[in-house]
């Protein structure tokens, strides 16, 4: 910790920058992972037998899938696969540069592996910025300039560029817009980069300009918020996506709520996702209630052929509901019920399903300060495929900074579009331990035992062994924090990783 502190300090002790403060969080995770590979074979389909259930296969009872070339495929089980992906995120504020309310932020995040799996997913590129932006802040406005994400209702919005916000707390406003050159959606890429095209699926040239405003009303009882985003490829100018959405919440009463949202794209002419909600949480938190409507459709960008398939929106209703009877126990149980839109497309030979169900229970029991026990049970019928399983955790309290926990779960899974039934058993311990304000610990090791079961020779096992071990380490300077923005002291503390 102390050769840390006086690294920082040596880079921040350079003319001019004595008065800067900091914050500078590392969590660092490795993790060990063992399991059984698989390897893709072919034969001729000349070469093949009838099968347990009537289908191809290979003379040593492999099933098998035939092209029109010839020759049909299958895997056969590889050899045990070892694999350490290592990720380190770095999160880092740095204010006090002689501009009251002046600050700059950065997230980036550097990964590696080890182990003889070949490419282990999200391991490249090496190293990415994930954030990066200088910040102005004030009592009304604010302004960044850099790369840095947006979260809307319409989703995380990353770019290159500027965003201004406007607040007049006094009226309950907040106006705000930003653009600039646009990533890809959910990582900190351009749509460009080679790693984000595995299919070789035709992509813009160039990236694309992303622009957005949003606006936003809050009183007491009542709050809405309206966003848009248009992204346009400049190599065409083309419009890549536009779309717009809106949020409501209204507090009629003491205890409930009734929220409710939705988007439109403008581009192709059609409703998005919605969903709304009406909760009640009793003032002494005992109890609480949620019954709620939602439909989602999936959006593509246009420049993809996927939107062409004509993806189908489903609607669900869902209900929550916990309670306390007594401080030490709390119950809780959901329920979901969900259909498909009609595919208008054809199944001559069986008759497709296009609704189903889901719900779970649970319960929380703190058997004394030190104990605590959790459990539940969960489970899914729908088309295609279903899924149940149970899950249960014992946490010990050792100490007032040290957690240990043990945990286990079962998943089974009848496949009704495929060849096999899956039956996992899963168990670990973990551990938790904060030993000092600027360090946390946490180590997780859980073996996972599944089962196929199907009537041909590829019911082997996927058996595998995980071992994870996450380090987090805080640093901050002492310096005096006045004239800082309210959104940086308002960051949670060092000893709350």
């Amino acid at each position: 910790m102390k050769r840390a502190q006086i690294a920082v300090a040596v880079v921040l002790a350079a003319p001019g920058l004595r008065a800067q403060g900091y914050r500078l969080r590392l969590d660092n995770r490795a993790q060990s992972v063992s399991f059984r590979g698989v390897t893709l074979d072919s034969i001729p389909a000349s070469d093949t037998v009838s099968g347990p259930g009537g289908g191809p296969a290979t003379p040593d009872g492999y099933a098998v899938t035939c092209g029109s070339n010839g020759y049909c495929i299958f895997y056969r089980p590889g050899a045990e696969v070892h694999a350490v992906p290592i990720s380190s995120t770095a999160d880092f504020l740095l204010w006090g540069l002689g501009l009251p309310g002046l600050s700059v932020h950065g997230l980036a995040r550097g990964t590696v592996q080890a182990g003889d799996s070949g490419s282990w997913p999200v391991t490249s590129p090496a190293v990415e910025l994930l954030e990066g932006y200088a910040e102005y802040a004030t009592e009304r406005v604010t302004a960044q300039l850099g790369r840095q994400n947006v979260a809307t209702r319409l989703g995380y919005t990353g770019f290159d560029g500027g965003r201004v916000m406007l607040r007049d707390a006094g009226r309950g406003l907040d106006l705000s817009a930003f653009g600039g050159w646009g990533l890809a959606r959910g990582f900190a890429l351009p749509v460009t980069s080679p790693a984000l095209n595995p299919l070789d699926e035709f992509r813009p040239q160039s990236r694309q300009l992303v622009v957005g405003a949003g606006a936003g009303w809050r009183r007491a009882r009542f709050d809405a918020h309206l966003d848009y985003l248009r992204e346009v490829d400049p190599s065409t100018r083309y419009f890549v996506s536009e779309r717009g959405a809106f949020d409501l919440a209204v507090r009629p009463l003491p205890g409930w709520s009734l929220t409710g949202g939705a988007d439109y794209d403008f581009a192709a002419g059609l409703w998005g996702s919605a969903d709304v909600a009406l909760r009640y949480e009793d003032p002494t938190g005992r109890i609480a209630a949620e019954i709620g409507a939602r439909r989602y459709r999936p959006h593509f960008d246009l420049w993809t052929i996927w939107g062409a398939f004509s993806p189908v929106p489903y609607g669900a209703v869902d209900l929550s509901v916990s309670a306390s009877p007594i401080r030490a126990l709390r119950l809780r149980a959901t329920g979901e019920r969900y259909r498909y839109d009609d595919a208008a497309a054809s199944t001559p030979l069986f008759d497709a399903k296009t609704d189903g169900w889901r719900y779970g229970w649970g319960a929380t029991y703190t058997l004394a300060p030190r104990w605590s026990f959790d459990g539940g049970y969960h489970a899914e019928f729908g088309p295609g495929a279903s899924s149940r399983g149970f899950d249960a955790t014992v946490t010990f309290a050792a100490r007032e900074r040290l957690d240990l926990s043990a945990y286990g779960s079962t998943l089974d899974r009848p496949l009704e579009f495929r060849y096999d039934q899956s039956s996992l058993r899963a168990f670990g311990l973990t551990a938790d331990a904060r030993p000092a304000s600027w360090i946390r610990v946490q180590l997780d090791a859980g073996r996972y035992a599944e089962d196929r079961r199907r009537p041909d020779a590829a019911a082997f096992s996927w058996n595998q062994v995980r071992a994870a071990l996450r380090v987090i380490l805080l640093f901050g300077s002492e310096a005096d924090l006045a004239g800082v923005p309210p959104a940086v002291r308002g960051m949670p503390q060092a000893g709350t990783p």
